[in-house]
C-alpha cells in the first residue's frame, strides 16, 4: 500500500518551497528550476550561488515528535539527491555543485535554517 500525501501537505510544501526560493533570492542565489524530477528522485530547487550549482532540499517540519526537519533527510535520501542531481548534470552539462538544505519549523521567512553543504 502506498501512502500518498493530503492536498493540505502538498499546499504546505509547496509554499515552503516558494519561501525558501525567496528567502535564498535575497541572499542572492538565482533560481535554474523547480521541482527536477527523474526515475532516482526529485530535487525541490536547483539555483546558482554565482558560479555554484545548488541542489536544494527543502523541509518542512510542524513539530520535533519524530526529530525535526534536519533528521529527515536520511542517508537513503542523500543517495537519492546525489542521483537525481547526477542526473540533472548529465543532462544540462557538468558543474561546480553542492548540496544545501533548507530547514523549517513553519510557513515563515523568519522561521527559516539554511544549511550550506548539508552533506
Amino acid at each position: 500500500m502506498t501512502c500518498q500525501p493530503s492536498a493540505q501537505h502538498l499546499i504546505s510544501g509547496q509554499i515552503a518551497e516558494q519561501l525558501a526560493a525567496t528567502f535564498l533570492q535575497k541572499k542572492g542565489l538565482t533560481l535554474v528550476e523547480r521541482n527536477f524530477r527523474c526515475p532516482y528522485g526529485e530535487i525541490d530547487l536547483i539555483m546558482r550561488d554565482h558560479c555554484i550549482l545548488v541542489f536544494i532540499e527543502v523541509r518542512l517540519r510542524k513539530n520535533d515528535q519524530f526529530g525535526g526537519a534536519a533528521i529527515s533527510i536520511t542517508p537513503a535520501k542523500q543517495q537519492k539527491l546525489t542521483r537525481t542531481a547526477q542526473r540533472y548534470l548529465q543532462i544540462h552539462g557538468e558543474a561546480p555543485c553542492r548540496f544545501d538544505a533548507i530547514l523549517m519549523q513553519a510557513t515563515k521567512l523568519d522561521a527559516i535554517e539554511w544549511i550550506r553543504n548539508a552533506f
